[in-house]
Protein backbone atom coordinates (compact mmCIF):
# COMPACT_ATOMS: atom_id res chain seq x y z
CA UNK A 1 0.00 0.00 0.00
CA UNK A 2 1.08 3.50 -0.57
CA UNK A 3 -1.26 6.41 1.19
CA UNK A 4 1.49 8.86 0.92
CA UNK A 5 5.21 9.87 -0.56
CA UNK A 6 7.38 12.40 -0.59
CA UNK A 7 8.76 14.72 -3.36
CA UNK A 8 11.40 17.55 -3.64
CA UNK A 9 13.77 19.41 -6.13
CA UNK A 10 15.46 15.76 -7.14
CA UNK A 11 12.11 14.18 -8.29
CA UNK A 12 12.14 17.46 -10.80
CA UNK A 13 15.56 16.61 -11.71
CA UNK A 14 14.68 13.12 -12.39
CA UNK A 15 11.36 14.12 -14.82
CA UNK A 16 13.82 16.19 -16.48
CA UNK A 17 15.83 13.31 -17.52
CA UNK A 18 12.87 11.61 -18.39
CA UNK A 19 11.43 14.18 -20.77
CA UNK A 20 14.24 16.28 -21.22
CA UNK A 21 12.37 19.77 -20.94
CA UNK A 22 9.93 20.62 -17.69
CA UNK A 23 8.08 23.70 -17.99
CA UNK A 24 8.18 26.11 -14.64
CA UNK A 25 4.46 25.14 -13.31
CA UNK A 26 5.81 21.82 -13.29
CA UNK A 27 8.91 22.67 -11.11
CA UNK A 28 6.75 24.47 -8.61
CA UNK A 29 4.51 21.55 -7.84
CA UNK A 30 7.76 19.46 -6.96
CA UNK A 31 8.44 21.69 -4.15
CA UNK A 32 9.23 19.57 -1.25
CA UNK A 33 6.80 18.13 0.19
CA UNK A 34 4.41 14.91 1.15
CA UNK A 35 1.47 14.09 -0.97
CA UNK A 36 -1.73 12.61 -0.42
CA UNK A 37 -4.43 11.19 -2.10
CA UNK A 38 -6.53 13.56 -3.87
CA UNK A 39 -3.56 16.15 -3.74
CA UNK A 40 -2.12 17.57 -7.33
CA UNK A 41 1.20 15.96 -8.12
CA UNK A 42 3.45 15.42 -11.15
CA UNK A 43 3.11 12.36 -13.22
CA UNK A 44 4.91 11.33 -16.57
CA UNK A 45 2.60 10.42 -19.17
CA UNK A 46 3.44 8.74 -23.10
CA UNK A 47 1.52 10.58 -25.81
CA UNK A 48 3.18 10.30 -29.89
CA UNK A 49 5.69 8.01 -28.75
CA UNK A 50 7.15 10.80 -26.12
CA UNK A 51 7.45 11.21 -22.66
CA UNK A 52 5.44 14.52 -21.26
CA UNK A 53 5.36 15.44 -17.35
CA UNK A 54 1.95 16.84 -16.25
CA UNK A 55 0.16 17.54 -12.75
CA UNK A 56 -2.87 15.06 -12.28
CA UNK A 57 -4.90 14.60 -8.85
CA UNK A 58 -3.83 11.11 -7.18
CA UNK A 59 -6.96 8.75 -6.76
CA UNK A 60 -9.76 7.43 -8.74
CA UNK A 61 -13.28 8.98 -6.86
CA UNK A 62 -14.84 5.57 -5.18
CA UNK A 63 -17.71 4.22 -6.02
CA UNK A 64 -19.57 5.46 -2.81
CA UNK A 65 -18.29 9.13 -4.23
CA UNK A 66 -16.90 10.17 -1.15
CA UNK A 67 -13.69 7.34 -0.77
CA UNK A 68 -10.90 7.36 -2.77
CA UNK A 69 -9.32 4.53 -5.11
CA UNK A 70 -5.74 5.62 -4.97
CA UNK A 71 -3.90 2.19 -5.23
CA UNK A 72 -4.53 -1.02 -7.08
CA UNK A 73 -3.22 -4.49 -6.83
CA UNK A 74 -0.62 -4.72 -9.65
CA UNK A 75 -1.56 -8.94 -10.05
CA UNK A 76 -5.40 -8.28 -10.88
CA UNK A 77 -5.80 -4.49 -12.33
CA UNK A 78 -5.87 -6.26 -15.72
CA UNK A 79 -8.79 -8.29 -14.74
CA UNK A 80 -10.78 -5.16 -12.80
CA UNK A 81 -13.41 -3.69 -14.93
CA UNK A 82 -12.66 -0.44 -12.81
CA UNK A 83 -8.60 -0.34 -14.20
CA UNK A 84 -8.37 -2.38 -17.01
CA UNK A 85 -8.82 0.11 -19.90
CA UNK A 86 -6.52 2.34 -17.77
CA UNK A 87 -3.62 0.75 -16.92
CA UNK A 88 -4.03 -1.24 -21.42
CA UNK A 89 -4.05 2.57 -22.73
CA UNK A 90 -3.28 5.14 -20.18
CA UNK A 91 -0.30 4.13 -18.08
CA UNK A 92 1.86 6.56 -16.37
CA UNK A 93 4.84 6.82 -14.06
CA UNK A 94 4.72 8.81 -10.73
CA UNK A 95 8.78 10.23 -9.59
CA UNK A 96 9.05 9.95 -5.62
CA UNK A 97 11.90 10.56 -3.29
CA UNK A 98 10.47 8.06 -1.19
CA UNK A 99 7.25 6.96 0.29
CA UNK A 100 5.93 6.36 3.83
CA UNK A 101 4.34 3.26 5.57
CA UNK A 102 3.11 2.63 9.25
CA UNK A 103 3.61 -0.25 11.36
CA UNK A 104 0.61 -1.82 13.35
CA UNK A 105 2.24 0.37 16.49
CA UNK A 106 2.09 3.64 14.00
CA UNK A 107 5.49 3.84 14.00
CA UNK A 108 5.69 6.02 11.03
CA UNK A 109 9.04 4.46 8.29
CA UNK A 110 10.21 6.45 5.15
CA UNK A 111 11.66 3.72 2.46
CA UNK A 112 14.15 5.17 -0.70
CA UNK A 113 16.34 3.37 -2.96
CA UNK A 114 19.54 2.87 -1.32
CA UNK A 115 21.38 4.93 -3.96
CA UNK A 116 18.78 7.74 -2.93
CA UNK A 117 17.82 8.21 -6.79
CA UNK A 118 14.28 8.93 -7.25
CA UNK A 119 11.84 5.93 -7.36
CA UNK A 120 9.47 5.75 -10.24
CA UNK A 121 6.07 3.89 -9.30
CA UNK A 122 4.02 2.67 -12.04
CA UNK A 123 0.17 3.72 -12.29
CA UNK A 124 -2.35 4.29 -14.33
CA UNK A 125 -4.53 7.35 -15.01
CA UNK A 126 -7.97 8.59 -16.40
CA UNK A 127 -10.35 11.69 -16.61
CA UNK A 128 -13.13 12.10 -14.18
CA UNK A 129 -15.11 15.03 -14.15
CA UNK A 130 -12.94 17.08 -16.37
CA UNK A 131 -9.46 16.39 -14.54
CA UNK A 132 -7.09 13.43 -15.00
CA UNK A 133 -6.50 11.54 -12.11
CA UNK A 134 -4.04 8.75 -11.49
CA UNK A 135 -3.76 5.33 -9.70
CA UNK A 136 -0.26 3.65 -7.97
CA UNK A 137 -0.13 0.41 -8.63
CA UNK A 138 1.29 -2.03 -5.50
CA UNK A 139 2.42 -5.40 -5.29
CA UNK A 140 3.54 -7.71 -2.73
CA UNK A 141 5.99 -6.49 -0.47
CA UNK A 142 9.67 -7.35 -0.04
CA UNK A 143 11.90 -8.28 2.32
CA UNK A 144 12.59 -4.07 3.08
CA UNK A 145 9.24 -3.88 4.56
CA UNK A 146 8.45 -7.23 6.22
CA UNK A 147 7.01 -6.84 9.37
CA UNK A 148 5.78 -3.15 8.15
CA UNK A 149 3.56 -3.96 5.51
CA UNK A 150 2.39 -6.40 2.94
CA UNK A 151 1.93 -4.00 0.43
CA UNK A 152 4.41 -1.99 -1.81
CA UNK A 153 4.51 0.73 -4.66
CA UNK A 154 5.12 -1.56 -8.15
CA UNK A 155 8.54 0.58 -8.59
CA UNK A 156 10.40 0.48 -12.39
CA UNK A 157 13.67 0.96 -12.82
CA UNK A 158 14.63 4.07 -15.19
CA UNK A 159 15.44 1.49 -18.69
CA UNK A 160 12.01 -0.03 -18.24
CA UNK A 161 10.42 3.08 -18.41
CA UNK A 162 9.98 3.77 -21.78
CA UNK A 163 8.80 -0.29 -22.05
CA UNK A 164 6.56 0.83 -19.57
CA UNK A 165 4.60 4.08 -21.28
CA UNK A 166 4.71 2.49 -25.01
CA UNK A 167 4.78 -1.46 -24.99
CA UNK A 168 1.87 -3.15 -24.24
CA UNK A 169 3.54 -6.39 -24.48
CA UNK A 170 5.69 -5.36 -21.44
CA UNK A 171 2.99 -4.49 -19.84
CA UNK A 172 2.29 -8.11 -18.20
CA UNK A 173 5.64 -8.49 -17.25
CA UNK A 174 6.34 -5.00 -15.62
CA UNK A 175 3.09 -5.84 -13.15
CA UNK A 176 5.00 -9.36 -11.91
CA UNK A 177 8.45 -7.98 -12.19
CA UNK A 178 10.59 -8.51 -8.66
CA UNK A 179 11.10 -5.65 -6.55
CA UNK A 180 14.83 -4.47 -5.52
CA UNK A 181 15.31 -3.64 -2.20
CA UNK A 182 14.71 -0.22 -0.19
CA UNK A 183 16.54 1.92 2.57
CA UNK A 184 14.42 2.18 5.50
CA UNK A 185 14.49 4.77 7.79
CA UNK A 186 12.56 5.70 11.12
CA UNK A 187 13.16 8.19 13.62
CA UNK A 188 16.89 8.80 12.17
CA UNK A 189 18.01 5.90 11.89
CA UNK A 190 18.92 3.58 8.64
CA UNK A 191 18.70 0.21 7.60
CA UNK A 192 19.94 -1.03 4.63
CA UNK A 193 17.88 -4.90 3.28
CA UNK A 194 20.39 -6.98 1.09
Amino acid sequence: MCGRYYINDETAKEIEKLIRQINDSLLLACKERDVYPSGKAPVIIGQNDRMLAEEFTWGFPGFDKKSVIFNARSETALEKKTFRDSVKERRCIIPATGFYEWSEKKDKYFFRSPDHRVLLFAGFYRQYEGSERFVILTTQANASLEGIHHRMPLILEPEEAESWMFDSEATDILLHKKQGLLEKEVKGQLSLFD
